[in-house]
């Protein structure tokens, strides 16, 4: 079922998706070569206890981390640990916080040193379909409109969207409804109404689709090991559009 928040709630997710971004903004900041992914995910725990959150992943379905750290072929639900950051790394980073009873939930990608032109030509489609989806939002629009807003921008640019997994509705959940595929027809899925809150999150191939979960249950990673990017900003619809509520 999806749900529409308003008045108290809507103002708990501003924080959550604040502090949120706030957290991603500084861990971002902090991938260096040689720093280690378990150090970020240590340094993402500090700051959401700071802030008097608590990390929406840590301990989610089993995950063991506060901080999904993917790192070049990684897609997603990269487990933080032993390994160090080396120049030429594409970094994606994933955190979500919950407070006072509201998650928000965002991602980005670091480059570490990286000049190669396909990187660079992967990661700005990846940003600018996420975008895309974001400007698409209003009342009033279908689901698939903005499904197919994302898929567009990486088409255009020469890359694929992983299908295998979406974007998703969020709230007092970490999950909700709607799911939301990075891909899709225009006109179709369910309307969108003031007070759904969203994350849109494309998740974007530089060679093909096709992807695979790793022995550890979690690191997605694509089958021709080629490099992956992620963005993620938590939205509220509003009566003139989208609120982007994890942008600091």
């Amino acid at each position: 079922m999806i749900t529409c928040k308003r008045g108290r709630e809507l103002d708990a997710m501003r924080v959550s998706g604040r502090l949120a971004g706030e957290v991603l903004r500084q861990v971002a900041a902090a991938v260096v070569p040689g720093i280690t992914t378990r150090e970020l995910d240590a340094l993402a725990r500090q700051l959401i206890d700071e802030r008097g959150g608590t990390p929406s992943f840590l301990g989610y379905r089993g995950f063991p981390a506060a901080l999904c750290v993917s790192v070049n072929e990684e897609v997603i639900h990269g487990i933080p640990g032993a390994r160090r950051i080396l120049p030429g790394d594409v970094v994606g980073l994933d955190v979500g916080v919950l407070y006072q009873g509201f998650h928000g939930d965002t991602a980005t990608t670091v480059l570490v040193g990286v000049s190669d032109p396909d990187i660079l030509r992967l990661v700005d489609a990846t940003r600018r379909a996420r975008d895309a989806g974001i400007a698409a939002i209003r009342p009033g629009v279908k689901l698939g409109d903005v499904s197919h807003a994302v898929e567009q921008v990486v088409r255009l640019a020469g890359c694929t969207v992983v299908r295998d997994f979406v974007g998703h509705g969020i709230g007092r959940q970490l999950h909700e409804d709607p799911q939301i595929p990075n891909y899709g027809s225009p006109g179709r899925g369910p309307v969108l109404k003031v007070g759904m809150t969203l994350c849109i999150e494309p998740m974007v191939n530089l060679g093909r689709p096709d992807v695979s979960v790793l022995r550890d249950g979690w690191t997605v990673v694509t089958q021709d090991g080629r490099p992956s990017a992620h963005f993620e900003h938590t939205v509220a619809v509003s009566a003139s559009g989208a609120e982007i509520l994890t942008a600091v």
